[in-house]
């Protein structure tokens, strides 16, 4: 009964940040209509308040009507939009997974805090490096990601390489049954942008994104990491992911062996599912 009750009040408080939030975009571009443009920061106001307030509220209402709550292969963003593909496993421990990545020369990004924000904001407009330049937040069983790493490219934040990771739930398979600790999702940063959804400031990720995980999947093998193939485990498909950006996957999903315990049993030939 309390649960319901907690529930139904985010709701009304949700719907009173929505209302609220749209009365006052309407109420100051009205205005500044009606005074011919002579107060034209009022529109980063109403850009505040649009891409920061309205837009993700909406979008996380929307999405929790029509975005299953249950692995289908894709990320979420904070607002509930499907994010980037997860487009690779793998088998072994957090810190068996966090040894090798840092042994192949990635790095861990910084939490994500008022500073850090301010940093790569700042770095990636002057093109000042920031290695360990935070990584904004994905879910997937409604968790953000248990580990992250990037690569930076020619010296800037605004471009880099990166995966995110997340520990599968005890006793979670795979669809078709296969048995891994973590999936991930590789993706490249390209330049800064504004999201197609909520016009949020934000990175925009190449579309290939099979390129990048392929690059992940070599950079773990080159450190003695075992790899076979799911063969089709998806679809091959063209989308957006929750920045509006294309992106297009083949539909494998590489396992990556990277505890030496389990190397030997889980080494071996390519599966193909059908499809």
């Amino acid at each position: 009964m309390e649960s319901t009750a907690r529930l139904w009040f985010q709701r009304a408080v949700f719907l009173l940040i929505i209302v609220g939030a749209g009365w006052l975009i309407y109420f100051l571009v009205a205005t500044e209509v009606r005074d011919r443009l002579r107060q034209p920061w009022l529109f980063i106001v109403v850009w505040v308040l649009a891409a920061y307030v309205l837009l993700p509220r909406l979008n996380r209402v929307l999405s929790g009507l029509y975005v299953p709550d249950y692995f289908i292969g894709r990320t979420r963003t904070v607002d509930g939009l499907l994010g980037d593909p997860v487009n690779l496993a793998v088998v072994g421990s957090t810190g068996e997974l966090r040894r090798a990545m840092l042994a192949a020369g990635w790095t861990e990004p910084d939490p994500v805090t008022l500073r850090s924000s301010w940093r790569i904001a700042r770095d990636s407009v002057m093109r000042r490096s920031y290695p360990a330049a935070p990584v904004s937040p994905l879910f997937v069983f409604s968790r953000k990601q248990t580990l992250a790493f990037e690569l930076e490219v020619d010296g800037s934040p605004a471009q880099r390489h990166h995966v995110r990771f997340w520990s599968c739930p005890e006793g979670w398979k795979l669809p078709g049954g296969f048995d891994v600790d973590l999936v991930g999702a590789a993706t490249f940063d390209r330049r800064v942008g504004l999201s197609l959804f909520t016009f949020q400031i934000t990175h925009k990720i190449a579309e290939n994104t099979d390129q990048e995980r392929d690059l992940v999947v070599a950079a773990l093998a080159r450190g003695g990491a075992s790899v076979h193939t799911i063969r089709h485990f998806s679809t091959g498909y063209h989308s957006r992911n929750g920045g509006g950006d294309a992106i297009e996957t083949d539909g494998d999903l590489p396992v990556v062996v990277v505890s030496p315990a389990r190397q030997a049993g889980a080494a071996g030939a390519d599966v193909n599912l059908p499809g």
